[in-house]
């Protein structure tokens, strides 16, 4: 069994000016869901991934944890491109970053990685 919460799925839809995006984590044999909706525009996507992302994760942890997405973005590095998050736990005052490289050129789940890999250490101790 992963110590981790594991990306099942992420599943992003159009109505109008307006996107729904639902990121889907597995833990211990149980699917948890963290949506959110805002703008459909480029910039905004990023930043709906992120926040849907950590819906999940506070499900995950039965919201014992509260968590905001300070930042998130996408930049090249050298001859690549990552995706980088920048996450503040309730109660901390340390932010917690991540990132993750873009496997041919998916900035989707590169951009749910980052998210992950910013808060993993963190809830690895909270879910033990």
């Amino acid at each position: 069994m992963s110590e981790r919460p594991a990306i099942i799925r992420v599943h992003q839809e159009e109505e109008g000016d307006r996107a729904h995006v639902t990121v889907t984590l597995a833990w211990q044999d149980d699917e948890y869901r963290g949506e959110a909706v805002g703008d459909t525009d480029a910039t905004s996507r990023p930043r709906l991934l992120g926040e849907a992302t950590l819906r999940a994760v506070e499900q995950v942890t039965e919201s014992r944890v509260s968590l905001t997405l300070a930042a998130v973005a996408t930049t090249d590095l050298g001859e690549t491109q990552i995706a980088m998050a920048q996450v503040k736990m309730a109660g901390a005052e340390q932010l917690m970053v991540g990132s993750a490289l873009l496997r041919e050129s998916d900035p989707t789940s590169a951009t749910v990685r980052a998210v992950l890999d910013a808060i993993n250490r963190r809830l690895t101790q909270m879910l033990s």
